[in-house]
């Protein structure tokens, strides 16, 4: 069995033998907790002076001692800074693809709730943090993010036992999922305003609706076979970890061909060996934000991403009456309600709908127009 104690102390300068021979030590107002744990013995802090609360303390110490699970004395001291540290180091551990999403996520939270003791860490400190957020104008859907971060570190810390609760985290409602796509004229307009290297990027986006930055600038002349005509993905290389196959359309075959001659020329003059497909003259491409929003600019498309030839790519395999599923494996999604969410239907779509449903009215309009005409001469007949 524990028990309970206020420890005692000595002035500044003195020893405690000395201070205790003299009488002078002075005892703590915080109630400490002493017990028992695989045979050593505890002794911790309840950081209150309330005898209640240390009685708690005791009582949950005691109990996990006897059930054999794991007991950190510093578990009610734990920070929320030292929570997400280890968020990250789970994150490295398991080379998770969203570490550098994760940085974002951490260099946000940590001057809010870093210095925060995470036993204390309430609803009310995560309202405080969406408000401050909103305030800075920052999208809803870039504070979940944010928060999804910090919901698995707490998440983890309850796991291994390091804090016994953790407070109710709501996510706000996001409206601004976006729902940008390109026509084909929108397409060629911003290609035509790229640099050269680039060109050949976005087709292979326009076409594929895969993720640009991911899984086409880091692939490699070893996964295209123009014999099969097959570009394949490795497994866990992808977002979802599963490997992935597209079969070349003609267009697709002539943009990697074109590819190929000149990374064979660029080997030639270059005397070096060129992995990447898509490359600026041997060199992988890293960063082409500045030379795409000039495009777009130009081209009177201004805050398109790339990310929208993703939606592209699901809308034409729709119109095109590819199945949904063989559609998915083309692009990538696991789950039928993302890809429900990027089948857009454009205003396009909208009027060669109408158009499809004005032609198979038009005889009926024709019928219905001369039963009315009948129903007409029928009813002036009966006046006269």
């Amino acid at each position: 069995m524990g028990s309970l104690f206020k420890p005692k102390y000595p002035p500044a300068g003195m020893s405690y033998k000395d201070a205790s021979a003299a009488g002078l030590l002075k005892e703590s107002a915080v109630w400490w907790v002493k017990y028992r744990a695989s045979g050593r013995l505890m002794r911790e802090s309840s950081e209150s002076e309330k005898e209640s609360v240390a009685k708690g303390l005791l009582k949950r110490r005691e109990g996990a001692a006897e059930e054999g699970r794991a007991i950190i004395p510093r578990a009610d001291r734990v920070t929320v800074g030292e929570l997400l540290d280890e968020l990250k180091q789970e994150y490295e551990a398991n080379a998770r693809k969203s570490i550098e999403r994760l940085g974002f996520s951490l260099a946000r939270l940590r001057p809010f709730f870093g210095h925060l003791r995470a036993s204390r860490l309430t609803s009310a400190d995560v309202t405080r943090y969406k408000t401050q957020r909103q305030a800075e104008g920052i999208a809803n859907a870039t504070v979940n993010r944010e928060l999804a971060a910090l919901k698995r570190a707490l998440s983890l810390a309850r796991r291994a036992e390091r804090i016994s609760r953790a407070p109710y985290i709501e996510m706000l409602e996001e409206h601004n999922v976006r729902t940008g796509y390109f026509e084909r004229g929108q397409f060629e307009a911003v290609r035509a305003r790229l640099p050269e290297y680039l060109r050949p990027v976005v087709t292979f986006a326009y076409l594929t609706g895969w993720r640009t930055k991911s899984e086409i600038l880091s692939l490699e002349w070893r996964q295209v076979d123009f014999k099969a005509g097959t570009v394949c993905l490795d497994p866990g290389t992808t977002k979802n970890n599963e490997g992935r196959t597209f079969v070349m359309t003609p267009e697709l075959r002539a943009c990697l061909e074109a590819q190929r001659t000149l990374t064979e020329e660029t080997q030639r003059r270059n005397k070096q060996i060129v992995s990447p497909v898509f490359h600026r003259n041997g060199r992988p491409i890293k960063d082409y934000r500045s030379a795409w929003q000039t495009a777009c600019e130009a081209a009177g498309l201004p805050g398109r991403i790339p990310h929208d030839f993703r939606r592209t790519a699901v809308r034409n395999l729709e119109r095109a009456g590819v199945s949904r599923s063989v559609a998915m494996k083309l692009t990538g999604h696991k789950t039928e309600a993302v890809y429900r969410r990027y089948a857009i239907v454009s205003e396009q779509d909208l009027h060669e709908a109408a158009a499809k449903l004005a032609t198979a009215e038009r005889g009926r309009v024709i019928e219905l127009g001369q039963v009315l005409g009948q129903v007409a001469f029928a009813s002036g007949k009966a006046r006269a």
